[in-house]
């Protein structure tokens, strides 16, 4: 979704805190350990995603993401998975050495009942206290919007969302400026 000529741009000239949002491919690796983001999230990736569709098996790849995490850490770049909210993952993310990890939040975005939309909160909420435990920096994101941000804002350990296509969305009705003040008002804890 992004060229490499977009990174090196965005390395040069961000002065607050660039994350790479990354897959495992070599190539992207590479073009990571060139610009050193502040932080890089390892996401999975196939081809015929739009957009990512569930967490980074880091349980079932403990090796390959390993290697990977170890690569970039020693580079000095803060590492971070995208995960399913689930204890054997983020066991697995302690295990490769992750600094942080970024909950997916994709199921309860889009819960169709208010019991499903209930039991994901409470998924996210207990992997949140878990990671945090653990001394996990704890992030989230995925298919959250202006309507079902509060409840994930509501949890304390969670330290940072990342949210795009909402507000780019409401950005082309009401400009950037004000997208992102409406969504940051909706966060204020």
């Amino acid at each position: 979704h992004i060229q490499d000529r977009d990174v090196e741009i965005l390395g040069e000239t961000v002065s607050t805190s660039l994350n790479l949002e990354m897959a495992l491919a070599p190539d992207v690796v590479e073009v990571a350990l060139e610009i050193l983001p502040d932080q890089a999230t390892i996401v999975p990736e196939k081809r015929e995603e739009i957009t990512t569709e569930g967490g980074l098996d880091v349980a079932a790849n403990v090796k390959e993401i390993g290697e990977l995490v170890k690569k970039l850490r020693d580079a000095g770049i803060v590492t971070s998975l995208f995960i399913e909210p689930e204890k054997t993952q983020i066991d697995a993310a302690l295990k490769v050495g992750a600094d942080a990890i970024e909950i997916h939040t994709g199921a309860y975005a889009n819960a169709d009942t208010e019991e499903d939309y209930n039991e994901e909160l409470e998924r996210i909420h207990k992997a949140a206290q878990y990671a945090d435990s653990k001394s996990l920096t704890v992030n989230a994101g995925h298919g959250l919007t202006y309507r079902n941000v509060a409840p994930i804002v509501a949890i304390p350990e969670i330290v940072e969302l990342n949210i795009g296509h909402s507000i780019i969305a409401r950005a082309a009705f009401v400009g950037i400026e004000q997208a992102v003040r409406e969504m940051k008002e909706l966060m204020q804890r």
